[in-house]
């Protein structure tokens, strides 16, 4: 099995033994590069260099520069989407954002992480589990996504928050864990 089959499948797997993830994620690091270089008021250049980095993108969607993630063909995102300044996806494996998002600056969604035993992790292993950001979620800046968490549909969270677990829909979530602090009608 190889490292990029082991990802796919929730196995451990070393990104820098299989060369097939490292040509794909240097190729990704390259368009990301050049989008981050297109000038900000050139927004159809923009859009086209999305379009090519990520799996797929809806109607009316904005990502503000500097962007980074690390595979792009994991990213899927809906219409209406914007993200602000310094959005990094770590994408190892799917990410799918919904309809009408938006996403403050200096937010990190990470679908990849490492093991906790060092001896594990000091060999170059990590994992990845699948990221979930429903309809009609607005994400505060300096919010930290990690592995495997879903974000129900009609969701607030709040700046500065680190989103360890599921927040289910209809709710305003914050802190650090982040928790749910008030239900929505």
């Amino acid at each position: 099995m190889t490292e990029k089959e082991k990802v796919k499948n929730g196995l451990l797997y070393n990104p820098n033994k299989d060369q097939e993830l490292i040509t794909e994620r240097n190729s990704c690091k390259d368009k990301c590069y050049e989008y981050n270089k297109i000038q900000p008021t050139k927004l159809k250049a923009r859009e086209l260099k999305i379009k090519d980095i990520l799996k797929e993108v809806g109607k009316n969607y904005l990502i503000e520069q500097p962007f980074f993630c690390d595979y792009g063909y994991n990213i899927k995102i809906g219409d209406n989407f914007y993200a602000n300044h310094n959005l990094i996806i770590l994408d190892a494996t799917d990410i799918i954002i919904g309809d009408n998002v938006f996403i403050g600056p200096n937010c990190g969604i990470y679908a990849a992480g490492h093991p906790i035993d060092y001896i594990t992790r000091n060999k170059g292993i990590e994992y990845a589990k699948p990221i979930t950001i429903g309809n009609n979620v607005w994400i505060g800046g300096n919010v930290c996504i990690l592995p495997g968490v879903k974000i129900g549909d009609n969701v607030v969270i709040g700046a500065g928050s680190v989103v360890n677990k599921d927040i289910p829909s209809n709710s305003v979530a914050v802190g650090s864990p982040c928790i749910v602090k008030k239900q929505l009608k």
